[in-house]
């Protein structure tokens, strides 16, 4: 089955659904100062080319806030390049063609759920990384969400209570962190254009940082039940949002999501769709 664009924000009543607050004003925020850490031009600019920092153990360090780079990257921030393959069998198919028939409309967004795994990273607001020893956490600024990435040498749980982002455990392998995830609550979308997956799903994330400024990322998606085979994204690459900080930004106000739907759902009536509902 091959992918197809849904243009973010493509339609009025998705930009409209709901009203996300954020606290505070611009100048209250601490969204331009120099940050401790940075490497720095002549002029004093972040040197983004600069080599990537490493922790006091070695290891590569990946903290800071990071965006997706769509100028390296299919405009749509789907996973996949445009035109390729995702292997779905005959049900995912159904669902992913519905979601694209109605522009993602009904997208978990809209209800204020929070963009899932791999989906956060393709976000179009920031993640800040949080680096421990023993732990990786990942803060959306969606939404205000975060989520754990385990690097203590635990395994994952055998029969987990699923969640949206799943259970994730990481490693090093080299340069490179690599992320499994898996006991993860059906309802998220793999990506912009609404891949889907189900409670079976498992994935492979690959980190590396390249230097300062830019890191690359694959997912391996693995779901029997919705996929006839493992399959891979393209190469995403993120990039560093220097001398910043994340916002405070909640879904506080969905009043006007039900009468939305009802709009989309008269376009969808009997007589102008054939279309079953999921």
């Amino acid at each position: 089955m091959k992918t197809y664009p849904i243009t973010a924000w493509r339609s009025g009543i998705l930009a409209i659904a709901f009203v996300c607050a954020t606290g505070g004003t611009a100048a209250a925020q601490w969204l331009s100062l120099p940050l401790p850490g940075t490497p720095r031009t002549a002029d004093g600019q972040p040197d983004l080319s600069a080599p990537a920092p490493r922790t006091a153990d070695g290891t590569p360090d990946h903290s800071g806030i990071w965006l997706l780079d769509r100028s390296h990257h299919n405009s749509n921030a789907n996973l996949l390049a445009e035109g390729a393959d995702a292997p779905m069998l005959p049900s995912a198919v159904e669902v992913y063609e519905r979601r694209m028939e109605t522009f993602g409309y009904n997208r978990p967004m809209t209800v204020c759920l929070p963009h899932g795994v791999p989906d956060g990273v393709t976000s179009p607001y920031g993640f800040k990384i949080v680096q421990t020893p023993m732990l990786m956490l990942n803060l959306y600024e969606e939404f205000t969400k975060f989520r754990q990435i385990h690097t203590d040498g635990r395994q994952l749980p055998v029969d987990p209570n699923p969640q949206y982002y799943g259970y994730s455990v990481g490693r090093w392998e080299d340069d490179t962190f690599v992320v499994d995830t898996a006991g993860f609550k059906e309802g998220s979308w793999l990506d912009n254009d609404g891949h889907p997956h189900t409670d079976a799903l498992r994935t492979t994330e690959r980190f590396r940082r390249l230097n300062f400024g830019t890191m690359e990322v694959t997912v391996t998606i693995d779901d029997p039940k919705a996929y006839s085979r493992p399959w891979t994204s393209e190469t995403m690459r993120l990039a560093l949002q220097p001398d910043t900080e994340l916002l405070e930004h909640l879904c506080e106000n969905n009043r006007d999501l039900v009468p939305l739907l009802n709009i989309w759902e008269d376009q969808e009536s009997p007589a102008t769709s054939t279309t079953e509902d999921e």
